[in-house]
């Protein structure tokens, strides 16, 4: 199943996201036949929880991009995520994607876990 067209992101990454994912997809066990995913789930101790990873397109699936960046989302998923800002940390005291979403009005302690 092929990606139709890429439409306008709702989200964007930070510059050490896009490094950081794109060193992923770099590397050698890398399966090419999978996409970046943005998406959320029901679940986490605040109601939804982001997703984000290397998925199989889905049928409902559209393709976006931001900075460079080709994603994969089904789209009313986002209503959550629009204005979202994607970072990665690598520091001491933290390491990891970080989610700065402006839909939510309530995080867990995690930041991974959100309510609208």
């Amino acid at each position: 199943m092929e990606c139709m067209e890429t439409t306008e992101s709702p989200l964007h990454f930070t510059p050490q996201a896009v490094e950081e994912i794109r060193s992923l997809m770099n590397d050698e066990g890398f399966d090419k036949n999978t996409f970046l995913r943005i998406g959320v789930k029901g679940g986490g101790c605040s109601g939804l929880t982001y997703i984000l990873g290397f998925d199989k397109l889905q049928e409902n699936d559209m393709e976006y991009e931001s900075e460079g960046l080709p994603f994969i989302m089904n789209p009313a998923q986002g209503l959550y995520l629009a204005g979202m800002e994607i970072h990665w940390e690598n520091g001491l005291n933290a390491r990891g994607f970080t989610f700065k979403n402006p839909n939510a009005s309530k995080t867990c302690g995690c930041g991974t876990s959100f309510a609208v």
